[in-house]
């Protein structure tokens, strides 16, 4: 399997993984919302294809908010979620996906230390995500009628640990696979990175 190849069945695998899952937030019957870690999952994989891939995602983020916000009978501009605040989602998931690419640029292997590196990074670019996400919609939605600097803040640490927590699975899952991929080709000798971790 090429490096091209790899790539195009990880994009679409991820694809498929939020468009599935980003509809949790309005319907509470798909599973837990995997955007951010798609992103951040992203970044790390689809190295060179981040100036096509990255607003591909983001229409489908965006595609996928308003089937189901529709679906519901709601026009989308007039939902909850969608204010001046929903466009901060840019450079929230821009976020997830540069800290991907930069634990990318420096893995040179699964090991106890990259593990350490991968959950700090992770963690780092994920604040900043919700910082991005949450703040905005909290300072420029009309859904807080007086924001203040500790309700911001009460309602940053409220929220933190469900999304730190549902991204962290999704994360998890993909470096295990990671590490099962390096691990089989190491096995099978082949002296190069399995498909999975192509660059």
């Amino acid at each position: 399997m090429t490096a091209n190849t790899t790539r195009l069945f990880i994009l679409s695998v991820l694809a498929l993984l939020m468009a599935a899952s980003r509809g949790h937030a309005f319907d509470h019957f798909s599973p837990p919302d995997a955007s951010w870690a798609v992103f951040f999952i992203a970044g790390f994989h689809l190295r060179g294809w981040g100036r096509w891939a990255f607003p591909l995602l983001m229409a489908l983020a965006v595609g996928v908010d308003w089937w189901v916000i529709n679906g519901q009978g709601i026009d989308f501009w007039d939902h909850y979620c969608v204010s001046a605040a929903y466009w901060f989602l840019v450079p929230a998931y821009g976020a997830m996906w540069a800290g991907g690419a930069l634990l990318r640029r420096y893995y040179t292997g699964a090991s106890w230390e990259a593990v350490g590196v991968a959950a700090l990074a992770f963690v780092a670019w994920t604040l900043a995500c919700h910082l991005l996400a949450q703040g905005s919609f909290y300072w420029l939605s009309d859904a807080v009628a007086n924001p203040t600097v500790a309700g911001w803040w009460k309602n940053y640490t409220d929220w933190l640990a469900p999304y730190m927590a549902t991204s962290s699975v999704y994360v998890g899952i993909a470096a295990v696979l990671q590490l099962a991929g390096e691990r089989i080709a190491a096995t099978l000798g082949r002296g190069e990175r399995p498909a999975l971790s192509a660059a």
